[in-house]
């Protein structure tokens, strides 16, 4: 279906409602849209469950959708994507005269230093913690720290490198940068950011997650609509320009967005293009933001575009690959309108297609109500299917997982992720023996499926996770009849 900004149910204020992008069709701005067709197609074809995408071109949406049953106006979760809107919030408080980029860490947590403090750590400045280079040899773990005090943590973590000398990943740092800004404005970084940038914008945010402290996490955790995710990299394409006002310095945006480190020696990588502050560089000298499980918001300024993608799948290198081949050389001076209605046409019917066979009716009918107890396995201690024409429920005990057949069905559900969640299920027989229900969880890149394989008057369930930080490899259940 085609992505839409229906954003009624999340506007800033009934005065003000966001406004959307302005849209125009592919060959007005130069796009030929049998390349992006192209694109879609080879998504669909390599099962990297797109959620989620967004072409902006000069300026104006030229091909969105989402894919059933993800929904346009719904924010999803970003991941590390939120590391470019933290670093945004840095720039903005530099710029304010807050403090600044060779600022030592440590100034700014005096309560919270360790006992000893390294020369490595004192040496440690607010750039490095942009760069990812704060001389760690691994990321933090700070989750454990008994009173919540992440920044005690991080400060306590062994310091053996000379910090700007080495990259390494590091969310924690990402986190620090956003404490900093938070701490010297009494704002959260949401707080911070909405009349600076995202209401101005007509961003809509569904929330960002929150430490022990009540901090924003920074490096990850925030969520926004896709069309948001356009918007934020339209204003870094326009040099922090919006609707002729500047909104971040174009300092700011040059120094974020170019190579500031190393982080790798393939030229044909693009996680190997150096690292700016909490933005990559990409090939064809473009730049994104981008989150675990296929979160971009890659900006090319040679082609004066914009792509925006939510997902959920690890080959995120895959998706980078695919926009290069098909979306590069669809962008040109000029293109006509050949394609274009098939186009449409296919952004009009987005769906995840779980594969299946025809339903086997005489075993639904011979375990339809029928309850299975478990022998194997402790999340469960009874399995039980209900079959109707046009939906089919599992029953785990008491809790019920209610899936479509030919549509997604929506429910609130704690199976899968252990805490109650939106999801949208559907179910299908992969044979003539085995039910696979799939869960979506509309609101985030995860995902899992049940897998239940009759044999005789056994059934085998197993639970497998998609995108999720969780163990892939869910529960495991083995129960028989009554």
């Amino acid at each position: 279906m085609l992505a839409g900004m229906m954003l009624a149910a999340f506007a800033m204020t009934p005065m003000n409602p966001p406004k959307p992008l302005p849209r125009a069709r592919p060959s007005e701005v130069g796009v030929d849209a049998r390349g992006v067709t192209a694109f879609l197609d080879a998504l669909n074809a390599a099962d990297l469950e797109p959620h989620g995408f967004m072409l902006v071109r000069k300026g104006k949406v030229v091909a969105e959708g989402t894919w059933d049953p993800y929904k346009a106006e719904t924010p999803h979760m970003l991941y590390s994507l939120s590391k470019s809107f933290t670093s945004t919030a840095v720039g903005l408080a530099i710029h304010e005269g807050l403090f600044a980029l060779d600022d030592p860490v440590i100034k700014f947590f005096p309560d919270d230093l360790p006992a000893e403090i390294s020369p490595n750590l004192r040496a440690m400045r607010v750039r490095d913690l942009l760069t990812m280079t704060c001389g760690h040899e691994s990321e933090p773990q700070v989750r454990a720290v008994a009173d919540g005090n992440w920044a005690k943590g991080f400060l306590a973590h062994p310091v053996p490198r000379k910090p700007g000398s080495h990259f390494v990943y590091n969310s924690l740092s990402t986190y620090m940068a956003g404490a900093i800004v938070q701490k010297l404005t009494g704002k959260t970084l949401l707080e911070y950011l909405r009349p600076r940038i995202l209401e101005p914008l007509g961003i809509v945010d569904g929330g960002w997650d929150s430490d022990p402290r009540g901090l924003n996490v920074g490096g990850w955790g925030l969520n926004v609509t896709l069309e948001s995710i356009a918007k934020f990299g339209q204003l870094y394409l326009q040099r922090g320009v919006w609707q002729g006002k500047r909104l971040i310095p174009e300092s700011w945006v040059a120094l974020a967005t170019s190579k500031q480190v190393e982080n790798g020696t393939d030229p044909n990588n693009d996680w190997n293009q150096g690292y700016g502050f909490q933005f990559w560089r990409c090939r064809h000298n473009g730049y994104r933001g981008d989150g675990a499980f296929g979160q971009f918001c890659i900006v090319l300024p040679d082609q004066d575009a914009v792509l925006a993608i939510t997902s959920g799948h690890h080959d995120m290198g895959l998706v980078m690959e695919l926009a290069w081949k098909h979306l590069l050389p669809a962008m040109g001076k000029s293109a006509d309108k050949a394609g274009e209605a098939e186009l449409l046409k296919r952004l009009g019917s987005l769906e995840l297609r779980p594969r299946g066979v025809q339903p086997p009716s005489d075993l639904e009918r011979a375990i339809h109500n029928t309850t299975y107890r478990v022998t194997q396995g402790d999340s469960a201690k009874a399995v039980r299917l209900e079959f109707a024409p046009n939906q089919v429920t599992l029953w785990l005990d008491d809790a019920p997982l209610r899936a479509g057949r030919a549509d997604w069905f929506r429910q609130t559900s704690a199976i899968g992720f252990g805490q109650p969640r939106p999801l949208a299920a559907k179910a299908t027989w992969r044979t003539a023996t085995e039910l696979a229900i799939k869960a979506c969880d509309v609101e985030t890149p995860g995902s899992f499926t049940v897998s239940l394989k009759f044999e005789a008057d056994r059934v085998n369930v197993a639970v497998d996770r998609l995108a999720t930080f969780m163990p892939g490899e869910g529960p495991r259940l083995v129960a028989s009849r009554r």
